[in-house]
């Protein structure tokens, strides 16, 4: 199962460091909170013909709690194009946010969890191909952020379903200045600004792909964070998705 590994090690804000990579779990692991994700079926490259698109796609994410518009970004062509492509099949009709992790993210996507029964393990559920990474230095975990999970991968490919959006917490500068030593991520003033202001999860920058940002609905993923979870960070209430490309309305 595809996990985003929550991390921290010397300071108690950031997340716990064994949780930095994503791997594929075989089983339930109540001891340890991370983002969830899906096994592969093989690790073929999804081909996805380019779409003709010059202004912003837009996703609307519609659950029980809410609505949640995302913006999908034009610099990870092959990220927006494949879940514009999944959206219009309908495939995350009915799925659920399956892993939830307060001041961490929410996820989904895993195609198991449709009609999945109270307490079953989700997590493994996947498409049968990732997406090669698209990382760029202006698309980080702020809070906010829509990134694609994934196993743990030499290529850093993504899951070719699952994703997950980012809640985080604020962090320092000094924690800022330890990330950045330690993982040869430049934090520039202005990102600096925001994890201090917003939060975010600055440790999974460039290791895995942020392909949009919340526009409107933070209010629906943090209250989804709040939800009741089990041992496996699974909602005990179901909190299923429908999504839909929104129409710009032309005038």
């Amino acid at each position: 199962m595809y996990k985003i590994i929550k991390i921290a090690g010397l300071l108690i804000l950031l997340l716990p460091a064994c949780f930095l990579q994503a791997q594929i779990k075989q089983k339930p692991i109540k001891t340890k909170q991370v983002a969830p994700a899906t096994s592969v079926a093989n690790n073929a490259i999804a081909v996805v013909t380019p779409a003709t698109i010059t202004s912003p796609v837009k996703i609307k994410i519609s659950t029980s709690l809410g609505d949640i518009i995302v913006v999908l970004s034009n610099k990870t062509p092959k990220h927006r194009d494949n879940f514009v492509k999944l959206v219009n099949a309908h495939f995350y009709d009915s799925l659920l946010f399956h892993r939830v992790i307060n001041s961490f993210m929410i996820q989904g996507g895993d195609p198991n969890s449709k009609q999945a029964t109270p307490g079953a393990f989700l997590g493994n559920g996947d498409v049968g191909y990732t997406i090669p990474a698209e990382f760029d230095s202006t698309l980080y975990h702020k809070k906010g952020a829509l990134a694609a999970a994934r196993n743990d991968n030499p290529a850093k490919a993504s899951s070719g379903c699952q994703f997950y959006i980012v809640q985080g917490k604020k962090r320092s500068d000094s924690e800022l200045d330890l990330i950045e030593t330690n993982s040869g991520v430049y934090f520039s003033p202005a990102k600096r600004m925001t994890y201090k202001m917003n939060g975010g999860t600055p440790k999974l920058d460039m290791n895995y792909t942020v392909f949009g940002e919340v526009e409107t609905g933070m209010e629906v993923v943090d209250a989804i964070l709040m939800e009741q979870t089990d041992g496996n960070n699974r909602p005990l209430r179901d909190i299923s998705m429908k999504m839909e490309v929104v129409k710009e309305e032309i005038k």
